[in-house]
């Protein structure tokens, strides 16, 4: 499998376990507020949390399987990818508000901003999770494929 080839695999692999994410957490969401009556912001600060970790597992051993010897902890690990989706979390947001404040009359639209958004968002979250939460992974797998050792 060429570079691009398997740069693709992951990008499509890493976009399916989002909505799996996104699944996971308007689940989560949904039941807290409607069943439960949670508060709709402390609800969702569980359900984004328990939607990161589950996306966690799922392109840990998924989307950058390469590998399985991880030279950092998987408490490390994880609280990189906790950052990272949350950085992502808040591109998507700024993105959505930007888009919001430069064209009024997208209200009347709101999901061209959110797919803006979604957009930047996910390619935060590939970026951080491919060059630095599994970088050692993604780097061996590519060496292992292209050398074939």
């Amino acid at each position: 499998m060429t570079a691009p080839e398997a740069w693709c695999r992951q990008m499509f692999a890493f976009a399916v376990v989002g909505v799996i994410g996104f699944a996971i957490d308007a689940a989560i969401l949904t039941v807290l507020v409607l069943a439960f009556g949670v508060s709709p912001y402390p609800a969702r600060a569980v359900s984004f949390t328990v939607a990161v970790a589950g996306t966690w597992l799922i392109n840990r051993h998924w989307t950058f399987r390469a590998a399985r010897r991880v030279s950092k902890s998987i408490a490390t690990e994880y609280m990189r990818y906790l950052f990272v989706q949350t950085l992502g979390a808040a591109s998507n947001l700024g993105v959505f508000a930007f888009a919001l404040a430069m064209d009024p009359d997208l209200t009347h639209y709101p999901v061209i901003p959110l797919a803006m958004g979604a957009a930047v968002g996910l390619a935060v979250n590939f970026a951080g999770s491919r060059r630095w939460v599994f970088a050692d992974r993604s780097r061996r797998a590519h060496v292992e494929r292209t050398t074939g050792a």
